[in-house]
């Protein structure tokens, strides 16, 4: 169904609410013929708000307010890669797109959307997809049984507690045009609520320090339980951590077995 007819405030309004309408379970042909929205519209909408929140899903005017990065440029990527070797202001547990995205106005008093966060990001190789327990779920392998057994039941003690679920892991990010010869660059990543990217980068492998200040931080920001799902590293080698996990029961950590991947 075409929408050229609507003005933006109404297009608007249907795309606020195919975003309700999936996060109480539609799917997208249903969403469409409620809304009067396309298939494609909504899709859209609903990618929009995962990667963004809600202030992405209202489609803006064409063209650009005065001022606005359409590119960022050497200024801006140098920035970028400083920040992301840092730690965010506390509690937060890495840097999303809306974060960067202020740090970089602050500095540079040009303006830069979140959105344009969002596409370096994966021009750098540095937007890890977040496991799909669904699709593993359904599948008759180890992985399905896993998570059918051990993932699901501690996520709904997590829930039933009011606890948030975080998915996140470590890897070696290397840009997709990189050169052969290029220095690792190792990624410590988290998938918040509706998929959001929390991130960090670092020259080396992540040591057991860098691993206790991400779960401190997740503590402190959460009442309650959390449940955490890490890929790409090895727990119980580390003396540090496993000790540090006793003392926080809290902290329901589960690494997630390669064949998961």
């Amino acid at each position: 169904m075409s929408t050229k007819h609507l003005s933006p405030d109404a297009l608007n309004e249907r795309r606020l609410e195919s975003v309700r309408l999936r996060l109480d379970g539609h799917t997208v042909v249903e969403v469409a013929k409620r809304t009067g929205l396309s298939a494609p519209t909504v899709s859209a909408a609903w990618k929009a708000f995962r990667e963004g929140g809600w202030e992405a899903v209202p489609v803006r005017q064409r063209g650009r307010r005065p001022g606005q990065a359409t590119a960022l440029g050497e200024r801006e990527q140098a920035l970028l890669w400083r920040l992301l070797a840092e730690q965010p202001e506390f509690p937060r547990p890495g840097w999303n797109s809306h974060d960067l995205a202020v740090a970089l106005v602050a500095e540079t008093q040009r303006e830069v959307s979140p959105r344009a966060i969002e596409h370096w990001l994966a021009a750098q190789g540095l937007k890890p997809e977040p496991l799909s327990l669904e699709g593993l779920a359904r599948k008759r392998s180890t992985a399905g049984r896993w998570v059918r057994q051990q993932v699901q039941p501690m996520l709904d003690q997590v829930q039933k507690a009011g606890g948030p679920i975080w998915e996140g892991g470590v890897r070696v990010a290397r840009p997709p045009k990189a050169a052969a010869n290029a220095p690792r660059l190792y990624q410590l990543y988290l998938h918040g609520k509706r998929g959001a990217l929390f991130t960090r980068c670092l020259p080396a492998p992540p040591r057991a320090d860098d691993y206790l200040a991400l779960f401190e931080r997740l503590l402190a920001s959460a009442k309650g339980p959390i449940a955490l799902l890490f890929r790409g590293a090895f727990f119980q080698a580390s003396p540090e951590i496993q000790r540090w996990l006793n003392e926080h029961p809290e902290m329901r950590l589960m690494a997630v077995p390669p064949d998961a991947l």
